[in-house]
């Protein structure tokens, strides 16, 4: 049993599939980033930053409560790629693991992407993203799973198999890695 299961990666890759999978599996907690509730933001202040600090700092909040109430097996996602870095400063002395899911045969992320029903639909964006992404030394904690020609059941067990088995480090020395290991829709969208 986990604290909690971090799954990251670009878009088009499969992470609420596997989240949802993972849910069902552990019965424990699935909360994303996009579940805060509406918010008007403030003038004078820089939107897209001010909105993802806000949406980042309130999941943190909503999973370290979850876990104070205890609950296990917290999965969460759906944030920013840079804030990937920050697991390994806030969840620090937790039980945690960080699942990277890339998928390293591009034509095939491209099919998803176009495939996607309600999701964003960037092919640029989706190069740029994977690209970083797939380039990035494992973090702290963190396990990556290409999900290139593997179906959603096969990337779940392996997911399931690493959760299960894969060890982690909750006493570490770490110093946060430079931004540019990591991609930012917030600076990618000219909002930073």
């Amino acid at each position: 049993m986990r604290d909690f299961i971090f799954v990251i990666g670009p878009s088009a890759v499969g992470k609420s599939t596997l989240s949802r999978g993972l849910f069902a599996h552990y019965r424990g907690v699935y909360a994303e980033m996009n579940t805060v509730p509406e918010f008007f933001v403030p003038e004078g202040v820089d939107e897209g930053v001010f909105e993802e600090r806000v949406c980042w700092e309130c999941c943190v909040a909503q999973l370290k409560k979850f876990h104070e109430m205890g609950l296990r097996n917290i999965i969460s996602g759906d944030f920013d790629d840079l804030r990937t870095a920050d697991i390994p400063i806030v969840f620090k002395g937790f039980d945690y693991i960080t699942l990277k899911l890339i998928c390293t045969d591009s034509s095939e992320h491209h099919a998803r992407m176009a495939g996607r029903g309600e999701g964003l639909k960037d092919d640029a964006m989706l190069e740029k993203s994977a690209a970083v992404i797939q380039k990035r030394p494992l973090l702290v904690n963190e396990v990556c799973i290409d999900t290139a020609g593997k179906t959603p059941d096969e990337v779940l067990r392996e997911a399931i198999r690493a959760v299960d088995i894969a060890p982690t480090l909750r006493a570490y020395a770490y110093q946060r890695p430079p931004k540019e290991w990591f991609y930012s829709w917030v600076w990618s969208n000219g909002l930073s």
